[in-house]
Order: structure tokens, then sequence, then C-alpha cells
């Protein structure tokens, strides 16, 4: 099976049209006519990451993160891009990113974020897409999740069903509410733009990656604001990336990344 192959078989799933105005999802690099060996995916991609594809015989990285976000002037080696650029070059590693059009995707990062939250009837909420796939396909879209959880929680267990489902060492929230959780928005990565809707959507609360300190203020007792951690809520990405390609492209070997880790120490 060709790369190419493996490409639309994600852009099907998650049409490029369905990423924000500002992103480069898609191809980053690479040789898409070549036969598949394999494909290690992984949150981003670093020269660790371009090093353990060869080392697993896998000449397909598939990312969350683009590699390339913003326009190379030159590729020199001066710093952590332009090096896993040339690692990739020149090992004939090709590098698919899927960033905000799977977050954005029906079965995306967010209902992903739902799923380990145990959130039932997971639906969109804030603004609606759509797309249209390269073969025809119409995919539906939106920019965050909402959901029941089983059962109501006090704010504090609630805090505390976070902090283990998604392994986190500490987590930023705002006043702990004083009423029972049930209803929960979620938005993986910097999701903060969407607390607003969260509210008019009737969330008990809105779970993130990333705000600003200012955010916070104003929404004491009115939603529960959580803040997990971008690399912490997009952590199950690949995930979604091993399913598509097992039913779409079996027998195309599939390795989890072991090297992509969080920059962030919690000292």
């Amino acid at each position: 099976m060709k790369i190419k192959e493996v490409l639309r078989a994600l852009e099907r799933f998650a049409p490029l049209p369905l990423q924000e105005s500002y992103d480069n999802a898609g191809l980053q690099m690479g040789l898409t006519e070549a036969e598949v060996s394999g494909a290690l995916l992984c949150l981003d991609v670093t020269e660790a990451v371009v090093a353990e594809a060869v080392a697993t015989g896998c000449n397909l990285i598939v990312s969350h993160h683009p590699l390339i976000f913003r326009p190379l002037r030159r590729i020199a080696g001066e710093n952590d891009v332009q090096r896993a650029v040339i690692a990739a070059i020149k090992r004939d590693i090709t590098v698919v990113s899927m960033h905000t059009n799977i977050d954005n995707a029906d079965g995306g990062v967010n209902f992903k974020i739902a799923e380990k939250m145990g959130l039932q009837s997971p639906a969109f909420f804030g603004e609606r897409k759509s797309a249209t796939a390269f073969d025809g396909t119409e995919v539906s879209g939106g920019n965050g999740v909402i959901g029941l959880l089983p059962t109501p929680m006090a704010a504090d267990d609630f805090i505390k069903m976070l902090k283990t489902r998604f392994d986190v060492n500490c987590v930023q929230a705002n006043q702990l509410l004083r009423r029972k959780i049930e209803r929960v928005a979620v938005c993986g990565g910097a999701g903060s733009f969407l607390l607003g809707d969260a509210v008019m959507a009737g969330a008990d609360a809105f779970v993130t990656g990333e705000m600003h300190y200012h955010e916070y203020f104003g929404h004491e007792q009115e939603i529960q604001i959580a803040v997990i951690g971008h690399y912490q809520s997009e952590q199950f990405t690949s995930e979604i990336f091993k399913a598509i390609i097992e039913r779409e492209c079996p027998g195309v070997k599939t390795v989890m990344s072991k090297s992509a880790a969080n920059p962030i120490l919690y000292l």
C-alpha cells in the first residue's frame, strides 16, 4: 500500500477544509507514491521521533501538531524544527499532520477526550462546520464537544477524576462549584475561546488544555473551569490515527511513539 492511500484514509475522516485558517495540516514533506513500511503515530515530530521511525522501520510519521507550522525561510539546522526536517528528508521519512481538522472532526480529538471522561451522548457545541473530502464524502464538524457524566459529581471529585484519567499532576481550576457537575463541555489544546459557548450551552464544567490568567475571572459559581494541560488533553490523539489506519488500511503496521513526550516539566 502506498503512503498516499494512508493519507487519503486520514483525510477522508478529517478533511483538510475542516482545519482553521491559521493552520498547516496535511502533508508536511515526503513522497506519497512510496510504499508504506509502517506508520509511527505521535503528538509532535522531533529528531528523536524521526530516529524512532527509522528504528521501527516506519517511513511515515503521522503527527497531531504540524512539524512545519510557520514558513521556513531556510533549513540550516538552527532549531529543533529545522533539524527534524533535515533528519526526515535524509532518511526518506514522509510526515503527515492532522491538526485542527481532526480537532474539529466528528469522532476526532474532542470526542476522544469525552470518551476518556466517560461522557454520554457527546455532541458538538460552538461553531458548527462541514467539509467535503477529496472523494466527495461530506463530513460534519465543530469546535467543541459537550456531553453528560454517567452520574453527577461534586466538583472536587470531578477534578480528582480528571487527574486520574489524564495523568495530570495539577489541574488549574476556578472556584469549585457548590452544585453537582453533570453537563461537561470539552475542547482539547488551547480552547479558551469556547468558554463563552460552553456557558451558553448550559455546561456545568468546561475542560480544556490551556487558558490565560484573566480568562478565569467572572465565572465563579457559573461554570467549573478545569485546565488539564495542552499535552495531557491531546495525548490520546494517536489512538484515533491508529483506529483509522487499521480500519481503512488493513495490513499497515502502526507504532505508537515512545519518544514523543510532554516538553513541560512539573517540578
